[in-house]
């Protein structure tokens, strides 16, 4: 019989792994906090020590979104809208700040004996143990 992913490694290890794993990143996704200071008048990029804001990068999006009203084959148009949208995700995405919540020495532990023996668990059961354990 076949075991987790055609070898003859145990199904039961790959679920138990599986469980541990999922378990673990839950915990661990669970303690960190994300925050975000994003805004309009918030300076996402420096250039030449003159700060650009997010309001700033709305302006060429809607120089952007007019050209191609006016005319949707203008590439400067569509060029403008979508840089400034790239800008403005890019912008976002940096303002995000990751922090783990306070928890104790135990907790932590747990979090990553849980994703650690988990992982290592699962990746076990896809070994093949042919040579250890014959097939009788």
């Amino acid at each position: 019989m076949r075991g987790a992913g055609g070898t003859t490694g145990g199904i039961g290890q790959f679920f138990i792994g599986m469980v541990m794993l999922c378990g673990g990143l839950y915990l661990l996704l669970n303690a960190i906090v994300v925050t975000s200071h994003f805004g309009i008048g918030m300076r996402l990029y420096g250039i030449g020590g003159y700060g650009v804001t997010s309001g700033m990068i709305l302006i060429p999006f809607m120089f952007g979104v007019g050209l191609i009203f006016y005319n949707s084959k203008s590439l400067i148009g569509w060029f403008l809208s979508a840089g400034s949208l790239v800008a403005l995700i890019f912008g976002v995405i940096s303002s995000i700040h990751f922090t783990f919540r306070h928890m104790t020495a135990f907790d932590l532990i747990t979090i990553l004996v849980l994703t650690v023996g988990g992982l290592g668990l699962f990746l076990r059961s896809l070994k093949t143990i042919d040579a250890a354990y014959p097939d009788k």
